[in-house]
């Protein structure tokens, strides 16, 4: 029973989390016709609405750990370029300083240091000695998923400001090769 009483906000967070995480992996996995319907809904309502939505989606997407990619395909179906990229990295960038903050509120960065005390120390002095290349680059990269860094220096304590500077460029120039050259894709397609 004592071990009840140590039970704290931010275990049921954490645990509010994994269950709302386990559900939406849950919907987007076994009910896909269900994702459809919505897109469809979204598509049909007035553009204000429509912008809101991709934006709102776009900020709670990193604590879903689902790629962004997937909002950049469904809204080039929809939106122009511009007024995509902005949302997207609007989107992004709310997404990722939401991931930094929720690890340390976890204390994610205590369960790291505990479990893994030899690595942590070489992630942070590599980390410290070449943070915003690390993480620019970690951010273009299309292949790793920016939310990982985003809760590995959040978990670290890397410097926020830095940290988001990161965010900002990497997956903004990989958000513009997706989105200008998608959109251009589709032009071309649309002329053959």
């Amino acid at each position: 029973m004592d071990r009840f009483r140590h039970i704290t906000f931010r275990n049921y967070v954490g645990v509010g989390w994994l269950v709302a995480l386990a559900a939406i992996l849950g919907l987007y996995f076994l009910k896909p016709d269900f994702l459809h319907n919505q897109f469809a809904f979204v598509a049909g309502l007035p553009p204000f609405w429509q912008y809101l939505l991709f934006f709102l989606a776009g900020c709670v997407r990193g604590l879903t750990l689902i790629p962004s990619t997937y909002l950049i395909i469904a809204g080039l179906l929809i939106f122009t370029p511009w007024p995509l990229f902005i949302i997207i990295l609007t989107g992004i960038l709310v997404s990722s300083a939401s991931v930094y903050f929720f690890s340390g509120f976890l204390r994610l960065d205590t369960f790291f240091e505990q479990r893994y005390q030899k690595r942590i120390r070489q992630v942070k002095v590599v980390l410290q000695k070449h943070e915003l290349p690390i993480i620019i680059g970690w951010s273009f990269f299309p292949f790793l998923p920016t939310d990982m860094i985003c809760y590995v220096c959040g978990a670290l304590n890397i410097e926020f400001k830095k940290f988001m500077l990161g965010v900002f460029i990497g997956e903004g120039i990989t958000c513009a090769l997706y989105i200008f050259g998608g959109s251009a894709l589709l032009r071309f397609l649309n002329v053959l």
